[in-house]
């Protein structure tokens, strides 16, 4: 199993963790399946009011699909089947709040997630990259997943970036995408603390709260969303092309990235 989930029956919160710390917590086939049925549990649970989710270790929340995983494709330029698209608790109809916790990296695909969460809580050492573009795919779920969070400039320097620069906790603070800066190894601790509270109110009113908000983004998230399948395929460059690229860089940023 690469999840963890621990209930705390006295406040009624569950912690989730990816718990793949020597692979930085990547999403592989299995977490993502995982992933889905664990929202949809936790739909049917009544003793769990509040989520809070985080990866296992200090270095990375997540560092999104794990980059061995091989998916396959439908021959068409118009489908493209992603497997992180079911991993958060929206996709899977899960309405109860979810909160994250970021320590380390949080990067590429790790955003399908935080872009599902109803805030983010990062310790002071966390930092947030989208390393698309130099790898020669399209960021098109991440970035508009991003985008319901964030200035559209700080976005789109973000998502064009690469690796070459990464978000700071402080920055991520100062635009909006945190909510709440921790010292290192303390973002669970004061995302439980938030979720005991949350947790602490009527259910009813919690989840229609969660809707409420949700949907003030929902519209243009669906419209922006429907286009990202034929981006990528007009915009990827063939995987064997991307795995060069990935393996030229030592499967890193190539070199110390800018931290802003």
């Amino acid at each position: 199993m690469a999840l963890r989930t621990e209930r705390d029956e006295d406040t009624g919160v569950a912690l989730v963790t990816l718990d793949r710390p020597a692979k930085l917590n990547a999403i592989d086939l299995e977490t993502a399946e995982e992933l889905s049925l664990l929202w949809r549990e936790l739909r049917f649970d009544e003793s769990v009011r509040a989520v809070v989710l985080t990866g296992a270790g200090t270095r990375a929340f997540s560092t999104g699909i794990d980059r061995g995983v091989t998916v396959p494709q439908p021959p068409s330029p118009y489908a493209v089947d992603d497997p992180l698209l079911r991993i958060g608790p929206k996709a899977n109809d899960l309405w109860k709040p979810v909160i994250a916790a970021v320590e380390g990296m949080a990067c590429g695909g790790a955003f399908y997630l935080l872009g599902e969460a109803e805030f983010v809580v990062a310790s002071r050492e966390a930092t947030f990259f989208d390393p698309h573009t130099t790898y020669g795919m399209v960021s098109a779920y991440e970035a508009i997943a991003m985008a319901q969070r964030m200035p559209y400039g700080e976005v789109a320097r973000m998502s064009l970036m690469g690796t070459a620069e990464r978000v700071s906790a402080e920055r991520a603070y100062a635009v909006g995408l945190v909510s709440e800066v921790t010292e290192p190894g303390c973002a669970v601790a004061a995302a439980l603390r938030a979720a005991a509270v949350i947790a602490g109110c009527p259910t009813e009113a919690v989840q229609g709260t969660v809707r409420a908000v949700w949907s003030a983004k929902e519209a243009a998230r669906v419209q922006a969303m429907a286009q990202a399948p034929a981006l990528i395929a007009l915009g990827n460059l063939a995987p064997e092309r991307q795995a060069e690229l990935f393996e030229a860089r030592g499967g890193g940023g190539g070199g110390q990235p800018r931290v802003r």
